[in-house]
């Protein structure tokens, strides 16, 4: 996952690795707990917070972590619990295994590209986007930083409807990016857009995928959930609390 969606700017601290890309998405500016059995109790973490604080303060950035579910990381957040970080955005990891078999598209054709286009960064920007085009070039980055394939789905008048991402990482393949404009939902298109994401990834030897979905999504769910995926954990974004400058005269 960490591979499928790259930060610009990674530091390795051996447990933990430190992961800014400009503040743009939460899962590239935030902490990746490599290792989460960090040794020597609160006062490591305690340690490593502090050091994790400095590291992303120099960055104008606030200290977020991806927390998975994980019975190792229960002390871990201990010690965010008791230093009042909030925690965001719980999303589930769906997997589908090898063995599901492909989904038959309904008939329209999906555009497969090894490049996002305009078109597609447009769509997927419309849903997905926080920002402009500054923030875009960042995430456009993202993107392109491992082999992945970019799939469009028009409608009968040639407009662009939906769109998703295949990532491919060491035989696997993880479902990202999947948006449909808002004048184009529940019309099958996102159906579409997975189905020649999953038979593109078929047909290149991909051995299973996985994606992330957020809790709140419970339609989304649903389609991953028809097409074969499965519940496999779930992690949720703890931020720091806001720190209000001091004042003075």
């Amino acid at each position: 996952m960490d591979k499928a969606w790259p930060a610009l700017e990674c530091e390795d601290t051996g447990e933990w690795v430190l992961r800014a890309s400009d503040g743009v998405t939460q899962r590239a500016n935030s902490v990746w707990i490599r290792n989460p059995s960090v040794e020597g109790g609160n006062s490591r973490i305690t340690q490593a917070l502090r050091a994790a604080g400095d590291w992303y303060r120099l960055r104008r950035l606030p200290l977020i972590f991806q927390v998975f579910d994980d019975p190792r990381t229960a002390t871990l957040n201990a010690v965010l619990d008791e230093q009042r970080f909030t925690r965001q955005s719980a999303t589930r990891i769906m997997v589908r295994g090898p063995g599901e078999p492909p989904l038959n598209p309904s008939g329209r054709t999906a555009e497969i590209a090894e490049e996002p286009s305009g078109e597609w960064l447009r769509v997927w920007w419309s849903v997905d986007g926080r920002g402009g085009d500054v923030e875009l070039s960042v995430a456009q980055k993202i993107l392109t930083a491992c082999p992945s394939l970019y799939a469009l789905v028009r409608d009968d008048d040639g407009v662009p409807a939906a769109v998703g991402r295949l990532a491919m990482v060491e035989g696997w393949g993880g479902i990202y990016s999947m948006a449909t404009s808002a004048e184009h939902r529940r019309r099958g298109y996102g159906t579409e857009v997975l189905a020649a994401l999953l038979n593109a990834g078929a047909e290149r030897d991909v051995e299973g995928y996985w994606l992330l979905v957020t809790e709140a999504n419970h339609g989304a769910q649903a389609l991953y959930s028809r097409a074969g995926f499965a519940d496999h954990g779930s992690y949720l974004y703890r931020q720091a609390p806001l720190r209000r400058a001091s004042s003075g005269c």
